[in-house]
C-alpha cells in the first residue's frame, strides 16, 4: 500500500478514495440529528394519523434505515460498509419533528455519513408526506451529534452547539 496521507486527493491532485484496508475493524457508532420545522397544524396532524399519505413516521423510518443502507451510492468518496444496525427515532413538538438516526458497524471506517444520510432521508420522506399540508417546511438543524470507536476515538456535540 502506498501512503499518501488521510487525504480524498491523490498527489497530482485527483479525487480518490481513501484506502481504508490497512486500518483494523471495530465497532463503530454514530448518531445525527435534525429537524423539521412545521406549522402547529401539521405537527398535530402527524401526531394524529390525519396526513393523507399514511403513517408519516413509520415510513419516514423504513426510508431512514434503507438511506444508512445506501450512503456510499450517494456520496461518491464514502465507503460502502456493512451496515449493522440503524435506528431512527422521532419527537414530535409543537412546530417542529426531531429526527435521530443512530447507525453501528463493525468495519475499518465510521458510520457518521450513513447516519448523516438516514436523518436527512428520514427529514425529506417527512417533507414529501406533509407537503400537500404545508409547503413551508424547513429542515436544517442536522449534525452529527456523537461517534465512537476508530482510531480518532470518541466525539459528542457539546450540548451548547444547539
Amino acid at each position: 500500500m502506498t501512503d499518501h496521507g488521510f487525504t480524498h486527493l491523490d498527489p497530482l491532485g485527483r479525487a480518490r478514495m481513501v484506502d481504508v484496508t490497512p486500518k483494523e475493524p471495530s465497532h463503530r457508532r454514530a448518531i445525527a440529528r435534525g429537524r423539521i420545522h412545521m406549522t402547529p397544524e401539521t405537527a398535530s396532524a402527524v401526531t394524529q394519523g390525519a396526513i393523507k399519505k399514511g403513517d408519516v413516521l413509520a415510513v419516514a423510518r423504513v426510508a431512514g434505515i434503507q438511506a444508512a443502507k445506501r450512503a456510499s451510492d450517494l456520496i461518491p468518496l464514502c465507503h460502502p460498509l456493512m451496515v449493522g444496525a440503524v435506528t431512527v427515532n422521532f419527537e414530535i413538538n409543537h412546530d417542529s419533528i426531531e429526527v435521530e438516526a443512530a447507525v453501528d458497524t463493525f468495519d475499518r471506517t465510521g458510520v457518521e455519513m450513513e447516519a448523516l444520510t438516514a436523518c436527512s432521508v428520514a427529514a425529506l420522506t417527512i417533507y414529501d408526506m406533509c407537503k400537500s399540508m404545508d409547503k413551508s417546511m424547513v429542515i436544517g438543524d442536522i449534525a452529527l451529534w456523537e461517534k465512537t470507536g476508530g482510531k480518532s476515538g470518541t466525539y459528542r456535540r457539546s450540548d451548547a452547539v444547539d
